[in-house]
């Protein structure tokens, strides 16, 4: 068991315990640690900022942190031990398996659980009052790229995919999306395909565009690299919908063979007021611009703030409130509502657009498509 890691912001005295919520993020591989880093970084801004404005009716808030690094295993078990350490909430985390792993056992104690960052449409087996989200279910998004790919005139498509439950229900959103106005989607096992074999299945295949479900920075990596200097290949699109090609690895890791490949990023194309602010204050944090992954965040804070100041940090009233959330986030107006084939009370929806990275400057970013 870790020791509980407290962050605060703020110093309160023994008589006025701090309010605690649990946060869930991926700090050590083979989780994604610069998605966790960015996570935890929007969380930490915003509790500190709550606690800066007096807390919950002067009760500081306290953020007790554990590492899944991506282990579904070990995010059930963290959300055991923080139910125990008496949190109100448990949020957070990345990874949509994980994710859903926790949700499952917040669900079964009877303890709130808003998510980050997890997109799979199925978060819980069965539907549930007690667990709610602010990214966009799967579906939503994956059929938005689905149309910028058709779009841009590409009907045949391939994916480098490896076994996994949210690889695979991408496969089928994109596939139900192409299909019905003509597409097609080839799948290409990249667990028994080298880089250099995938290759030659794209040529032979024909597709004129290829999207990488699979994980970073290995397979992926590899596969760019092969693709992009294949001459067989010059016209290939390569697309990333889960949003690797956000993260700073991602650019360090391939350079300029990273730029031109679309993305989903869950930010609107220009920010108002709250969400200009925080992106200052998230890239002193991180040295560096932050990703949607760090908005998620602090949004995530802000929602669960406004319920405690205004329903009071006890559990059962927490996750009755969710269809009453009406707060502005970074990245807008942000309410709960009952979405078909979610299970949970979700955010409809969060802003969404592909993106890529610029060819003429990998650190800037183009916005391909919005919705």
């Amino acid at each position: 068991m870790n020791t509980p890691v407290s962050r605060t912001g703020a110093e309160h005295r023994p008589d006025e315990p701090a309010v605690r919520i649990g946060a869930l993020v991926p700090l050590s591989p083979p989780g994604w640690v610069e998605a966790g880093r960015h996570l935890l970084a929007g969380l930490e801004l915003a509790v500190g900022e709550a606690n800066e404005a007096g807390g919950i009716d002067g009760r500081p808030i306290e953020l007790v942190v554990r590492d899944t690094a991506a282990d579904p295993r070990k995010a059930a078990a963290a959300v055991d031990e923080l139910a125990g350490l008496g949190v109100v909430a448990v949020a957070g985390e990345y990874h949509s398996v994980v994710a859903r792993a926790a949700a499952a056992r917040a669900d079964a104690l009877g303890l709130p659980f808003l998510c980050s960052s997890a997109v799979l449409d199925g978060l819980t087996e069965e539907p549930t009052d007690r667990v709610a989200r602010l990214a966009p279910a799967q579906s939503h998004g994956w059929r938005l790229y689905a149309d910028f790919l058709l779009g841009a005139g590409h009907r045949r498509i391939a994916v480098a995919t490896q076994p996994s439950v949210y690889w695979a229900s991408g496969i089928r959103i994109l596939r139900d999306r192409l299909s019905a106005r003509g597409g097609t989607v080839t799948e290409l096992d990249a667990v028994a395909l080298d880089p250099a074999a995938l290759c030659d299945e794209l040529v032979a295949d024909g597709a004129t565009a290829l999207l990488l479900l699979v994980g970073f920075p290995e397979p992926a990596v590899s596969v760019v690299k092969s693709v992009r200097h294949d001459e067989r290949l010059a016209r290939m699109l390569i697309g990333a919908p889960a949003g690797q090609p956000e993260f700073a690895d991602w650019a360090a890791s391939l350079g300029g063979d990273g730029a031109a490949v679309p993305f989903l990023r869950y930010l609107p194309e220009r920010l108002g007021p709250l969400g200009a602010r925080v992106e200052t204050a998230l890239r002193g944090r991180l040295a560096g611009a932050p990703s949607f992954v760090a908005f998620e965040g602090y949004d995530t804070v802000v929602v669960l703030a406004d319920l405690l100041r205004s329903h009071g940090p006890d559990r059962a009233r927490i996750a009755d409130s969710w269809p009453q959330v009406d707060v502005e986030g970074t990245r807008g107006r942000i309410r709960f509502s009952r979405t078909p084939g979610t299970g949970v009370w979700q955010w409809v929806w969060p802003p969404v657009q592909v993106v890529d990275r610029d060819p003429a400057g990998p650190d800037r970013f183009r916005v391909l498509h919005s919705g």
